[in-house]
């Protein structure tokens, strides 16, 4: 057993014997399955602390002739799979992390360290194949698997360090992708090729020097999704492990939604909840705000919008082929969204191809970045929104028109002013303070048309729902009339109790004719 090669199971051993441990060991039958095909090359991209590193060590501890691993997948729901005995401890595994040689190595040394280090421990396990001669890392390989015919594993963790941590380093860059590819590409001795990171594979214009991947990031994860990280069932099973509210769970850490699985959960936040038992924001506290704060703070046309227009709970159309798969070449405001996706601050929908904010925690993030930065309009409107909700519970109704003209007055100085989704966006900002214990809703269909703006309380709140509807140069009462004509509270599936009826107009000549409102209570019955 060595540092490299064949490293063991000591690092699957310390994950199953943590307090919390959640099986996602069958993530191993998909990789059984790309054994010695051309699958064989997978890239998986996810943000910190989504559990890359623990899946590198489920695999090193199956996968490593070093060790006997059986025992540690005992009951495990791998062990039911077809393939598990039959490649179990089976192959010679090669373990690295990038950000171990980037660290180490001297400066633009990072492959000749790696190799100087991994060739040591190929001389001790394979002397009698290399007798002791000097040979590069990819011909000694090929010659180990010449003479023995069994090839290699590679499980590389951190592989996008040298692009997220050398970023003005191109020449670096290029020198560690040409390593890659010639350590990997084409070579006989390659049985697969797992390697993570943040970023997908690196391009220089539209091309990768590491073209043979398959590619599995956090815009579209394929036969990955189950295993990116906690899905809805898990955070369920741990919700009652732990005695935790689970719709309060949710609303903290719900959000990132991929085809198959709409419900997608931070391991890391999840994890830190329930064990401490304190919704918190856990994920993001492992790095500082300026590190979101450079990417929206950037000068792209629409990109402080299309921020904006998330805050205020909507989704925005976004195209990410042109991202370079780097944190420095930006081309349109679509490359530094799709790198907030990347990093986890922005979730994605690949069938409608849409980003938004994911949930409360990330949401937080965001505010603490505009708050030491240039984003004093939306600051206003959302340190309004508590006076804004109590005066919407009291049926305050001109102390609420008020305050939504002003809202929207903020919001138009980024957004089109005489635009209905701008209204929508400035309600969804407006009311920033009620996502504490509501849940928003955009367009929540009723089956006659849609609602434009939706607050559902969570069950442990007792506090009226809330239902607004917008109307362009017609009256609040018409607006009211609506939201009782197309019956959009019976779309409020599940919730009975209260419901706060909020009809607002607005018209061209605001400065003369400022918004009006009209609030009605109407209650909805237990069905």
């Amino acid at each position: 057993m060595g540092i490299y090669v064949n490293p063991g199971n000591t690092g699957f051993l310390e994950s199953i014997r943590s307090e919390i441990y959640v099986d996602k060991t069958e993530l191993i039958g998909c990789t059984n399955r790309f054994l010695g095909t051309e699958d064989k090359f997978v890239c998986v991209s996810r943000p910190r602390r989504f559990g890359k590193s623990m899946a590198l060590k489920m695999l090193a501890a199956y996968y490593s002739r070093g060790c006997d691993s059986a025992a540690l997948f005992k009951g495990l729901k791998i062990e039911k799979n077809e393939t598990f005995q039959e490649y179990l401890n089976q192959y010679d595994v090669i373990f690295l992390n990038m950000q171990q040689f980037l660290i180490e190595g001297e400066s633009g040394e990072t492959t000749k360290y790696l190799e100087q280090e991994l060739m040591e421990e190929l001389s001790e396990a394979y002397g009698d194949v290399l007798n002791g001669r000097e040979v590069r890392l990819a011909p000694a390989l090929r010659k180990i698997y010449a003479k023995t015919g069994k090839p290699f594993i590679f499980l590389i963790d951190e592989w996008d360090c040298v692009m997220r941590e050398r970023q003005e380093s191109e020449g670096l860059q290029k020198q560690y992708l040409d390593f890659l590819r010639n350590l990997l590409k084409d070579q006989p001795y390659v049985a697969l090729a797992y390697m993570t990171g943040i970023l997908p594979v690196k391009k220089y214009g539209q091309h990768s020097a590491l073209n043979m991947f398959w590619e599995y990031s956090m815009t579209e994860q394929f036969v990955f999704e189950e295993y990116t990280g906690f899905t809805e069932d898990e955070v369920k099973e741990l919700c009652v492990r732990y005695d935790m509210d689970f719709d309060q769970v949710s609303n903290w850490y719900d959000g990132y939604s991929l085809r198959k699985f709409r419900h997608i959960y931070n391991p890391r936040s999840v994890v830190a909840a329930v064990r401490n038992r304190v919704l918190s924001n856990y994920w993001t506290s492992t790095e500082t705000y300026e590190a979101l704060k450079l990417y929206m703070d950037m000068d792209f046309d629409g990109l402080k919008a299309a921020i904006v227009e998330m805050l205020g709970g909507r989704r925005v159309k976004i195209h990410t082929w042109s991202f370079q798969n780097d944190m420095c070449n930006f081309q349109t405001k679509d490359d530094v969204l799709t790198l907030l996706i990347h990093l986890g601050y922005l979730g994605y929908d690949p069938e409608t191809e849409e980003a938004f904010i994911p949930n409360k925690e990330i949401i937080g993030e965001f505010e603490n970045a505009m708050s030491v930065s240039g984003w004093p309009e939306v600051m206003r409107v959302l340190k309004a929104s508590e006076q804004l909700l109590v005066d919407t519970l009291h049926g305050n109704e001109e102390a609420v028109a008020r305050g939504l003209d002003r809202a929207h007055m903020e919001a138009a100085s980024i957004l089109a002013y005489n635009n209905e989704d701008s209204l929508g966006c400035a309600i969804g900002l407006a009311y920033y303070s009620a996502r504490k214990e509501y849940r928003l809703i955009r367009e929540l269909p009723s089956g006659r048309g849609f609602a434009d703006v939706v607050f559902l309380p969570l069950p442990s709140v007792n506090k009226p729902a809330i239902v607004v509807e917008l109307k362009y140069d017609k009256t609040p009462g018409a607006a009211i009339q609506q939201i009782k004509d197309r019956q959009y509270t019976r779309a409020l599936e599940g919730y009975s109790g209260e419901i706060l009826l909020v009809g607002i107009n607005y018209t061209r000549d605001h400065k003369n004719k400022p918004h009006s409102c009209i609030i009605e209570k109407v209650r909805k019955p237990c069905p």
